[in-house]
């Protein structure tokens, strides 16, 4: 059986009969099973997770996406979190006896629906994107809502499906196909957004600019920056300070686990924090996690403490949340974070898979 992921951001955090209508209509759907909702007040945003068969899902997102643009009004929305549109984004990840070409082409199928039914326009990003500088959806979403309808002026920053100017309420939505992500918060013992920012630009795998003895950026013949790689690759980080936590955070996008896990993410956090004076005090994961990366982070530990890694899988799965802090801020259910136990284990096709 096919299965494939699909994890929309809607720019709404704070009302949960809001966000509790959304998910109805996506839930409307036989076939998908609901896996997270992971609202964030100050950022605003809240994280939907959903599993199912291909053609399933794209009915449970569109339908989510229509109720989303009903619901949510761009004009009044605010938060830390960077945002484009009433559903900001809307990535499908292939999960069992999919391919990455299948996920795209669904994608795009996808994006076709939203443009013409709803009259969104929608940028393809990540492995369906058209352009290079379309594949980073950081690209895509300079300027925010705001700064949408000067952006899309230029010829360049034509959507790809779609009318040619923002929705006046609901904005412009970024659809695509891309691998598994780990959205992980890295907590600070400081309210100083800067700091965070700063350890942000040192560890991201894009880096920052190099800059010359005079604080000057060092351009190439072209006119444009010279960037010094950071210390983890397929990572994306910035600096924000939560108000509702009083701290401030690296907040972090794993694009490639394997090569990045969040246990080595954690690590590095915390040197650059002590370079700094400062001290990591937890993390937290938004969305899911796959078993095998908190297994994994387990048995670092249990390693870097001389001790055997032959122990229960649940004995394994508490050391990595106690070393990493992953319940400083609010309880970690393994049931409830790890995706293998979310699966709703009476649906015998999706937990096999």
């Amino acid at each position: 059986m096919k299965i494939i992921e699909c994890v929309p951001n809607f720019s709404e955090g704070r009302d949960s009969s809001l966000i509790k209508e959304i998910t109805d209509s996506m839930e409307s759907i036989s076939g998908i099973s609901l896996l997270d909702v992971d609202m964030g007040h100050d950022t605003n945003r809240t994280v939907v997770t959903i599993v199912g068969p291909p053609r399933k899902v794209i009915e449970s997102a569109f339908l989510g996406i229509k109720k989303s643009i009903q619901l949510i009004d761009m004009n009044k929305h605010s938060g830390e979190h960077s945002r484009m549109g009433a559903t900001d984004v809307c990535p499908l990840i292939p999960i069992s006896n999919t391919t990455m070409d299948e996920c795209i082409n669904l994608s795009r199928d996808l994006a076709k629906m939203v443009s013409n039914e709803l009259s969104i326009p929608v940028f393809l990003y990540e492995q369906s994107s058209k352009t290079k500088i379309r594949k980073n959806l950081a690209n895509i979403r300079q300027g925010q809502f705001e700064g949408m309808s000067k952006k899309m002026k230029d010829p360049e920053w034509s959507p790809d499906y779609g009318p040619a100017s923002p929705h006046k309420t609901a904005g412009v939505l970024a659809i695509g196909a891309r691998n598994f992500l780990i959205a992980y918060n890295i907590n600070l013992n400081t309210t100083d957004k800067k700091i965070a920012t700063d350890i942000a630009f040192d560890v991201r795998h894009q880096g920052r600019n190099k800059r010359n003895k005079e604080g000057k950026f060092i351009r190439d013949n072209n006119g444009i920056p010279i960037k010094k790689s950071g210390t983890l690759k397929d990572c994306k980080a910035v600096g924000w300070y939560i108000k509702e936590y009083n701290q401030a955070q690296v907040s972090m996008n794993l694009t490639n686990f394997n090569t990045t896990p969040p246990h080595l993410a954690f690590e590095e956090v915390r040197s650059q924090a002590r370079q700094r004076g400062l001290r990591v005090s937890g993390s937290e994961l938004v969305g899911l996690i796959p078993l095998s990366a908190i297994l994994s982070a387990g048995k670092y530990y249990l390693q870097k403490q001389n001790r055997s890694t032959g122990i229960p899988e649940s004995e394994i799965i508490n050391i990595a949340v106690k070393s990493m802090g992953l319940n400083e801020l609010s309880n970690f259910n393994p049931y409830d974070k790890i995706i293998e136990y979310k699966i709703d284990k009476s649906n015998k096709i999706l937990a096999s898979m």
